[in-house]
């Protein structure tokens, strides 16, 4: 290489990450009691169920797939339950394996989770209710306690450490 050409980060051996594309790839929205639910006084319970899913679509590439479901209740009855799969496709090269893990786990999801959150807003609010804006979710944390859960597991059933990536 000359004088004149800068190594790419690839070529210093950088790690590198790519947004490929983010997109929806599951979508629900169901309001069982409707229209009675709306003159309802409007006293919600609202559960969020979260997961995440990444797995490996080609050589130094990954799929994201952060899963919400949201049921609201209101005096006992479901009010709405939206279900929303925000995926992403990611170039992911030159980590290490904890590192990858961790893209995988944490970082690729906090990427996603805005694009979940404004789908369910949308939906919620098109829908006639009052808006739903999801709380900020700590990723980090989350991971940290999948790790420590899946570390028991294996440590209960004496298997080996499993892959990181599905």
């Amino acid at each position: 290489m000359s004088d004149n050409e800068q190594a790419t980060p690839t070529e210093q051996g950088q790690p590198q990450f790519t947004i490929h594309k983010i997109y929806t790839k599951d979508i629900s929205f169901e309001a069982p009691h409707a229209p009675a639910i709306f003159s309802d006084e409007w006293q919600p319970q609202v559960n969020l169920d979260l997961n995440s899913q990444g797995r490996s679509i080609g050589e130094d590439t990954y799929e994201v797939v952060l899963s919400l479901t949201v049921t609201t209740t209101n005096n006992e009855k479901t009010a709405f339950l939206v279900e929303v799969q925000q995926a992403g496709i990611f170039v992911i090269s030159g980590f290490g394996p904890q590192d990858l893990s961790h893209m995988i786990g944490s970082y690729c999801p906090n990427i996603l989770f805005p694009y979940a959150r404004e789908a369910i807003s949308d939906l919620v609010t098109r829908s006639g209710f009052q808006p739903l804006l999801l709380a900020p979710v700590n990723f980090d944390v989350l991971y940290g306690q999948h790790l420590e859960q899946q570390e028991k597991a294996q440590a209960e059933a004496g298997e080996p450490a499993a892959d990181p990536v599905h």
